[in-house]
């Protein structure tokens, strides 16, 4: 698209004022459709729609903000050229912090080597493909000309935010996840964007818990009841939730499940600010490693803080009708009957299913999301929200897949109060248990249930992710 761009409205000149000044007017022409000498934010969403550069209403909004000097609403062409020279000026300055030879040209080995400085590891056929989305005259290298044309409209205003246009994220939540948490810029922090989007992702994330929580309660209860002398199945364990409280009780613990989302959320996005900060070099840059490390501490973070909301939603899960009123009264006869400690049970191995899960989902997601962008990508380096999605769906189920013994582990520990007549284990003793009476099967009960969740959680999630920020004005 920004090739029509540069073929018809951005013709090839020097970089002299007055060719400038010529290539700015004929632009503001084409976007000025009612010729009244100024042009509006639908006017310019709709010119540049008209030209194949649909940028979306952030970016257009920041560019009504940056230029709109005397805050009318409206740019007059004084305001249109002085955005687009101030923004210039920016983007050659990005322009040379990538040209490491300084030869005018941009290729893909300079592309790998600036973005392994901001610790991003990519391969050079994945900086290719980033060129070639550039790359207007066929030459695997970007001139100054074809850079400028192609961030022309693009408000990304250094090296990192380019980066962050290049490199697409999608929130999703299902229930069980560990990751590192999202990242912002200081533009977004400043604008209130990472609230909206992390309230996005909080209000997906409850709807996707509601959506699939027989499926959780389910996995708890197969987790704490099933064994090779009660069978369990999912038919069967439905039936028996059903029998003994009604319809309702498939919800039963799904309150606490939403209302622990905002802490955890909230929780993990500040640990992570403040871990990036520690690891941080002398430049303040962070690499990939400290990144993970980062992610998973803030991950260890917030689930220690919200920790006895797990054990009671486990308890409220496993418990039978009637036996609590409510997450108050269950928390008051846990404390009552057991002492604080309770509200602990199960942390060990939970905190160690954190290296496993948030390790293997993130090498997963990477080493799918580059294998695609290597073999099936032809013409774009942002791989696109559907193959994310699905990368993102197989290395969760990975990493749930290899931390599961320990969520199951967890889960009985937090149980095992409830169970009469059961003695009461550490990790240690409940892994020998198990394997002992059931076998290595025995540490996988419930999983059926779990990765059945997975589908419709992420569907559902990332649906009302999309629709959440349509209505925050993020779409």
């Amino acid at each position: 698209m920004f090739r029509f761009l540069r073929g018809l409205v951005l013709p090839e000149a020097a970089c002299d004022e007055a060719n400038n000044s010529s290539r700015y007017e004929n632009l503001f022409k084409k976007l000025d459709v009612n010729e009244d000498g100024r042009v509006d934010i639908a006017e310019l969403h709709a010119g540049l729609k008209a030209l194949g550069i649909p940028l979306g209403k952030d970016a257009e909004e920041t560019i009504f903000k940056t230029g709109d000097s005397n805050k009318d609403g409206q740019l007059d062409f004084e305001e249109f050229m002085q955005y687009l020279k101030d923004h210039e000026k920016k983007m050659k300055l990005a322009f040379k912090s990538l040209d490491k030879n300084n030869d005018g040209k941009i290729e893909a080995s300079e592309i790998v080597q600036s973005l392994k400085i901001l610790g991003i590891n990519i391969s050079e056929q994945q900086a290719e493909k980033i060129l070639k989305s550039i790359d207007a005259d066929g030459t695997m290298s970007v001139d100054w000309n074809e850079w400028r044309d192609h961030f022309l409209f693009n408000p990304a205003t250094d090296i990192e935010e380019i980066i962050r246009y290049w490199k697409h994220s999608t929130v999703l939540d299902i229930g069980d996840s560990l990751t590192i948490p999202d990242e912002f810029t200081e533009e977004e922090k400043k604008s209130g964007q990472w609230w909206r989007q992390l309230l996005s992702g909080g209000v997906a994330g409850a709807v996707s818990r509601t959506g699939t929580a027989p499926l959780d309660r389910l996995k708890v209860m197969m987790q704490v009841h099933s064994s090779k002398s009660n069978k369990m199945n999912i038919s069967s364990g439905l039936k028996q939730m059903v029998k003994e409280g009604g319809v309702r009780s498939l919800w039963r613990g799904n309150g606490v499940n939403v209302i622990k989302i905002a802490p955890e959320t909230a929780i993990k996005f500040w640990a992570y600010e403040q871990y990036k900060k520690i690891f941080a070099n002398e430049d303040g840059k962070i690499g990939t490693v400290e990144r993970f490390v980062s992610g998973s501490l803030a991950g260890a973070t917030a689930q220690t803080s919200i920790y006895p909301m797990e054990v009671l939603k486990t308890r409220l899960a496993v418990g039978k009708t009637g036996q609590y009123s409510g997450m108050f009264d269950c928390a008051k006869k846990i404390f009552k009957r057991e002492g604080l400690k309770a509200f602990y049970k199960g942390y060990v191995p939970n905190i160690l299913g954190i290296i496993p899960y948030a390790g293997i989902d993130l090498a997963v997601y990477e080493a799918l999301k580059t294998a695609w962008l290597d073999h099936y990508a032809s013409d774009s380096a942002n791989p696109g929200v559907f193959v994310l999605l699905g990368c993102g769906t197989v290395s969760s189920t990975c990493g749930q897949l290899a931390s599961y013994p320990l969520a199951l582990i967890r889960t009985r520990m937090q149980a095992q109060a409830l169970l009469e007549g059961a003695p009461q284990l550490n990790m240690v003793g409940l892994f020998q248990r198990i394997i002992a009476n059931e076998g290595i099967l025995g540490l996988y009960r419930g999983i059926g249930p779990n990765f059945m969740k997975v589908l419709p959680a992420v569907s559902i999630s990332y649906v009302v992710y999309e629709k959440m920020k349509q209505n925050l004005g993020l779409a």
